[in-house]
């Protein structure tokens, strides 16, 4: 089943579960798990505790392989199939790379029934520098290669708008939000499908408490 096929906006956030302990990440995803549509975790965890972390944590919450796959197309099936494999519901790739490497992962997926994220700019202040002029194209590129939908940056909401004019509907997830300085709210507003909140969360003396924190601040002012 995919990320999207799961996720119902019942939060329209997804964790960003950068943390290399597994042992404190299953405790964090357990603890966290209904208050995410999803759980993102990427190569630090993967690389400190195994490949089996995403069949674990997928058992608590549907998975999103933040590994920015980027290379040849053969490469990136085979670093496609290694994670959908292990349980992962989703899993993003860089779209920089071209066409032909990013369909080779949008093929991957459809193959194990998951979605495809493409990155088109990314929320730190050095996107700006390649990424941002480049945007607009990768977005278009992305929609062509068949990704479910793609990131772009919550810590700059109009490019949220500019991609979402690109895009029509297909999935914006957007990071940055909290220890980046991105505004939440700002972010859904300038058409942000699901923000991907982390250090803001696991990092505080109560994650559970902070991530209610979180969704109470957005849908106050923005109900579902």
């Amino acid at each position: 089943m995919t990320v999207q096929a799961v996720m119902n906006r019942k939060t329209q956030l997804i964790l960003a579960l950068d943390v290399v302990s597994r042992e404190r990440a299953l405790i964090l995803a357990d603890q966290l798990k209904d208050y995410f549509d999803a759980i993102k975790i990427g190569y630090p965890l993967i690389l400190h505790a195994g490949l089996k972390i995403v069949k674990e944590v997928s058992a608590l919450a549907p998975v999103i392989a933040d590994l920015k796959v980027a290379d040849i197309p053969n490469t990136n099936r085979l670093i496609c199939e290694a994670v959908l494999g292990a349980g992962a519901s989703g899993i993003i790739a860089q779209a920089f790379p071209g066409k032909d490497s990013l369909i080779a992962c949008a093929d991957c997926a459809a193959n194990y029934g998951a979605d495809l994220y493409a990155v088109i700019e990314m929320s730190h202040p050095g996107a700006e520098q390649f990424m941002a002029p480049l945007a607009e194209s990768l977005a278009r590129m992305a929609i062509e290669a068949g990704a479910s939908g793609v990131v772009a940056p919550a810590t700059r909401p109009a490019r949220i708008r500019l991609i979402r004019s690109v895009i029509g509907n297909r999935i914006i997830i957007s990071p940055g939000v909290g220890a980046q300085g991105g505004s939440a709210l700002s972010a859904l507003q300038a058409g942000a499908d699901y923000l991907i909140v982390g250090r803001s969360i696991y990092d505080a003396e109560d994650p559970a408490a902070c991530a209610k924190r979180v969704i109470s601040e957005i849908h106050e002012k923005r109900p579902l």
